[in-house]
């Protein structure tokens, strides 16, 4: 029989007995100090000594109009156009409203907005789409697995594979380097599903859509140019310089 569980029990219980004193101590001490104070005196107190100003020593500012030191999350109240301090209550969601004011200064045509609206127009969850960045870069184009519908963090997830590796990838809608959000082709069923998670499987994947670009681009005329057609006609015009029996140079 090991004897050192049996010599360890008796200093664990005086622990526990110690600390048990202690909190009925703490508990007695609490009980006589609400006996000791009536609540008619604590109001007689509060009204006789004067409160003392909350002191803020976090995030302090230096206000160049008055001159003097002020903290960061001083809250001012709305004036009218008179000039006058209006009384206006909050708004019932300060967050919905903060989101509607950003978005209606990062998108003031209403395009982005309507391109994740719920309706038959927007963009659906398998539909393929085309993102162009603002810096630069090739536009990256994707199976759209989700569309994430969070006010100004609105954003869709394209899934595509490049050197034969699925990759994905979050594109914020309201975001200022996306310069174009395109959709590609349409799924030709509505999805059943908000997100399409299944799409990661192999017996579901997509994979590339390279494939898929180059004939959208095809059918825009995004490749068309006038100098083929330039360089054409100069060798038109060779061929028949030689079969008039000159040189071509």
């Amino acid at each position: 029989m090991n004897a050192a569980p049996l010599a360890r029990r008796p200093l664990a219980c005086l622990k526990a007995g110690l600390r048990q004193t202690r909190q009925h101590r703490l508990f007695a001490r609490q009980l006589a100090t609400e006996a000791t104070t009536t609540p008619t005196e604590t109001t007689e107190a509060a009204a006789t000594t004067p409160r003392a100003p909350l002191q803020h020593d976090f995030f302090k500012l230096n206000d160049r109009k008055t001159k003097t030191l002020r903290t960061a999350f001083a809250v001012y109240p709305t004036t009218t156009a008179a000039g006058t301090q209006s009384a206006a209550p909050p708004p019932v969601n300060a967050l919905l409203s903060l989101h509607e004011a950003q978005i209606k200064k990062m998108d003031p045509t209403g395009a982005r907005t309507a391109l994740v609206a719920r309706n038959r127009e927007a963009a659906q969850p398998g539909d393929v789409l085309m993102v162009t960045h603002r810096r630069g870069g090739e536009p990256f184009a994707g199976v759209c697995l989700s569309i994430r519908r969070r006010g100004i963090d609105t954003g869709v997830l394209l899934r595509n594979h490049l050197t034969k590796v699925p990759v994905e990838m979050w594109f914020k809608v309201y975001n200022r380097n996306v310069a174009g959000l395109e959709v590609i082709k349409r799924r030709a069923k509505r999805a059943r599903r908000a997100r399409l998670t299944y799409m990661r499987q192999a017996k579901h994947d997509m994979g590339s859509v390279e494939d898929l670009v180059f004939e959208w681009k095809r059918t825009r005329k995004v490749y068309s140019t006038g100098k083929p057609a330039a360089a054409g006609k100069g060798k038109d015009k060779g061929k028949k310089a030689v079969a008039a029996g000159g040189k071509k140079k």
